[in-house]
């Protein structure tokens, strides 16, 4: 098995960062009345700054998921990447622009480079992690020599005011009577952003400059143990399990917001830290996959500032004490980015000057979606 390097790495975000005064101009206004949740919830999340495929004048779409995926990629190619050359292209998103054909294909369309390999890995945060272990092991066994892994979000889509109007005509009464019905979908407008973010890979390191050496790709899933905690396409019952879109008649689509990405709020609060960083870190440590003292740069994705010292508690818990001096974020100034995260903050590092050769790294991206985990170990060579 041959060793896998990440030689470049860039990123994408749409048009100007918006910041907390004007986000609901640039999403729209839910109903009569500014939203009640957004100053709370912006305080805890800790995120000043954020970019949106959206026009701010227009409020019109500026660019599609796979648009901003392939921008991501051309970004690589003004790296000197010659696209022509890659082998394997795996594309993670959380929602594609369509349900099919998938992700990957559409952004092969979009980039018009030859024929080649296309994977889409399906999933929320974690599904920008799978495509790059697809690409990963695509290198490391040989099927390849250049492979680009991508995770991209175009989360406004769905967070505009005009996708909520149906739903608040229709059941006005009954949100005022519960806020928790309106709170689980308004909770993610002040949450979300959109971006992408391409890595490449082979199995040589740059001859000028830092490579990053990826050692191991671990993802675990918890689905056997908890509930389903965030999720689009349907409506969670009162026993935890889900009523796909599918059971419901298209009108019904609208009247309940079935497409509208929804969060069990307490259900996060209560396990996300617990099973995605000290149950896997546990693990990871008991099989000896790292050696804590070791690790120079701690890259985590959280979703808001609020679970930054959950996160470190939980590690010290699992005897994993990485000091917050070397973590390595950028949440508050390029936001949520869902599955393209974790490669917008890797580009930024990658691309600065911080990085020393021997440098090992130690990434952390969480998923909610039925609570899985994923951490990536790199060194810098």
């Amino acid at each position: 098995m041959r060793e896998v390097y990440i030689n470049k790495i860039a990123a994408f975000l749409p048009n100007e960062p918006v910041d907390n005064e004007n986000i609901e101009k640039v999403l729209g206004q839910i109903g009569d009345k500014p939203s009640r949740a957004k100053k709370i919830i912006l305080k805890s999340n800790g995120i000043k700054t954020r970019y949106y495929a959206i026009d701010p004048k227009t409020r019109k779409t500026t660019h599609t998921n796979a648009q901003l995926t392939a921008n991501a990629i051309r970004e690589l190619e003004k790296q000197g990447l010659n696209l022509s050359e890659v082998n394997v292209l795996a594309c993670g998103t959380t929602l594609p622009d369509q349900i099919m054909p998938n992700h990957g294909l559409m952004v092969h369309g979009e980039l018009g480079i030859p024929p080649l390999e296309v994977i889409t890995t399906a999933g929320i945060c974690l599904s920008g992690v799978t495509a790059m272990k697809y690409a990963y092991q695509a290198i490391k066994s040989g099927e390849a020599e250049l492979a680009v892994s991508t995770g991209s979000e175009n989360s406004s889509s769905i967070m505009r005011a005009e996708n909520f109007e149906p739903e608040i005509e229709s059941r006005v009464k009954e949100l005022e009577k519960n806020l928790s019905i309106a709170f689980e979908k308004d909770f993610l407008r002040w949450m979300l952003s959109d971006g992408a973010g391409a890595i490449a890979m082979s199995s040589k390191p740059n001859s000028d400059g830092i490579s990053l050496r990826v050692d191991k790709i671990f993802i675990v899933s918890y689905a056997n143990e908890l509930e389903t905690c965030m999720y689009a396409g349907g409506d969670k019952r009162e026993d935890g399990t889900l009523k796909g879109w599918r059971e419901y008649i298209p009108e019904e689509w609208l009247q309940y917001s079935i497409f509208a990405v929804k969060q069990d709020v307490k259900l996060l609060n209560e396990k996300i830290v617990e099973y995605t960083v000290e149950k896997a870190l546990r693990y990871m440590l008991e099989h000896n996959m790292f050696d804590p003292k070791e690790i120079d740069w701690f890259v985590p994705h959280y979703s808001s500032e609020y679970f930054r010292d959950e996160v470190y508690k939980k590690m010290l818990e699992a005897s994993c004490d990485i000091p917050q001096e070397k973590w390595f974020t950028n949440l508050p100034y390029k936001g949520n980015t869902g599955s393209a995260s974790i490669y917008i903050m890797l580009e930024e590092l990658f691309n600065s000057d911080r990085l020393k050769k021997g440098d090992k790294l130690l990434c952390y991206i969480p998923e909610s979606g039925r609570f899985s985990t994923g951490f990536i170990l790199m060194e810098a060579v």
